[in-house]
C-alpha cells in the first residue's frame, strides 16, 4: 500500500494507517469538506476528518507528479492508475468543448479503489471452462453487479490460462484493458501478476483495441472487461468469428439480465457463449451464485462451494 499512502498527506495516512493494512479495505473517499470515508467489506467507516482545498491540491500533484498536463487524457476519463494498479477516479468541475469532456478541473472528491490479486480464485472454474478434450477455454461471460468480484476473477483467469497448469499448455492471452483495471498497467507495465504469453493493450476503447490485438498479437483468447455497448458485442463476435475465444465481464445480477439488455442482444440470439458464471458480493465478493452452460442449464457447484475472492 506504499504507492497509495505516497499520494494522500501524512496526516491523513496517519488517521486510516490502521486500515492501510487490512485485506477488506477496498475503498478510500476523499471529499474536500466533508469526511474521510473508507469502505470496508462493503460498509462505509467515516473518520473524524474533513479533507481540505489544500488536502486536495496536494493528492492532485502527486497523482500528476507536479505537472498536470501528464495526466491530460487521464482527467478526461476521470481516473488515474497509480503504481500497484489501484485506480484514483475523480469529480469535480467538468470542461467541454464541442460537447465532449476536455478536462475536469478543480478535483474535490477522489475514489481510491484498492487493487484486489487474489491468486488462484480462478483455478477451480478450470474444470468447467477448459474442454481437455479439444485443448481449448469457453466462450465465457462473468455476469455480476458491481463490486461483485468480476475483475478480480477476470484477472486471475487471465493468469491461469497465460500460465497453464500441471496438464495444460499456457496460450497466447491478449487482454483490452480500457479501464486500467484488469492489468493496472502503469506505462504500459502490468503492475498484477500474469503468466509470460500476456500482452497487453491499456487504456484503449475495447472495441477497437479487440481488432487491433488480433492483427498485431493474434492471442489464442481475448481478456476484456465491462462489454455493454453495440460497437463493444459487435467486435466481440468479430473476434470469436475469427476463432478467437472470449471471456468478458458484463454489469447484471442474473443471467436474465443479459437477455434483457438491448446492446447485448447480438451477442445472446447468436447464442456464441458457451459458459455464464454470476456472481455475487451477497456472502463476499467473488462468490459463485451460479455457472450456465450454453443452454442457460446449471452446472453443479460442488467443485466451487465457498468461492470468496
Amino acid at each position: 500500500m506504499e504507492s497509495v499512502s505516497k499520494m494522500l498527506p501524512k496526516h491523513v495516512v496517519g488517521i486510516i494507517e490502521a486500515h492501510l493494512a487490512s485485506a477488506y479495505l477496498e475503498e478510500i473517499r476523499l471529499r474536500v469538506d466533508r469526511p474521510l470515508e473508507l469502505i470496508v467489506r462493503g460498509r462505509p467507516i467515516f473518520q473524524p476528518y474533513f479533507l481540505t482545498t489544500e488536502d486536495a491540491g496536494f493528492i492532485l500533484n502527486k497523482l500528476s507528479h507536479f505537472s498536470i498536463y501528464m495526466i491530460e487524457e487521464e482527467l478526461k476519463k476521470g481516473y488515474v492508475t497509480i503504481e500497484g494498479g489501484h485506480r484514483v477516479g475523480l469529480a469535480g468541475k467538468v470542461v467541454t468543448e464541442n460537447g465532449a469532456v476536455k478536462v475536469i478541473r478543480d478535483v474535490t472528491s477522489f475514489n481510491i479503489r484498492i487493487a484486489k490479486e487474489k491468486l488462484g480464485i480462478a483455478e477451480r472454474l478450470v474444470p468447467h471452462l477448459y474442454a481437455k478434450g479439444s485443448s481449448s477455454w469457453a466462450h465465457t461471460a462473468i455476469i455480476g453487479p458491481p463490486q461483485s468480484g468480476k475483475t478480480t476473477m477476470i484477472r486471475d483467469l487471465a493468469r491461469v490460462i497465460s500460465t497453464g497448469m500441471a496438464d495444460i499448455e499456457p496460450m497466447k492471452v491478449g487482454i483490452v484493458d480500457e479501464r486500467s483495471e484488469i492489468a493496472g498497467s502503469v506505462k504500459g507495465v502490468p503492475q498484477h501478476t500474469f503468466g509470460s504469453r500476456l500482452d497487453v493493450l491499456d487504456a484503449c476503447p475495447k472495441a477497437e483495441g479487440m481488432m487491433m490485438m488480433i492483427r498485431s498479437m493474434s492471442p489464442d483468447v481475448l481478456v476484456v472487461d465491462e462489454v455493454g455497448r453495440m460497437e463493444d458485442c459487435e467486435a466481440v463476435l468479430e473476434a470469436m468469428n475469427a476463432g478467437v475465444k472470449v471471456i468478458m465481464t458484463v454489469h447484471g445480477t442474473q443471467l436474465d439480465d443479459l437477455l434483457k439488455r438491448p446492446s447485448l442482444s447480438s451477442l445472446m440470439n447468436a447464442g456464441v457463449f458457451e459458459r455464464f458464471l454470476v456472481l455475487t458480493a451477497k456472502n463476499g465478493a467473488g462468490t459463485i451464485q451460479g455457472i450456465y452452460d450454453k443452454d442457460f442449464t446449471a452446472l453443479p457447484l460442488s467443485v466451487l462451494e465457498g468461492g470468496r475472492r
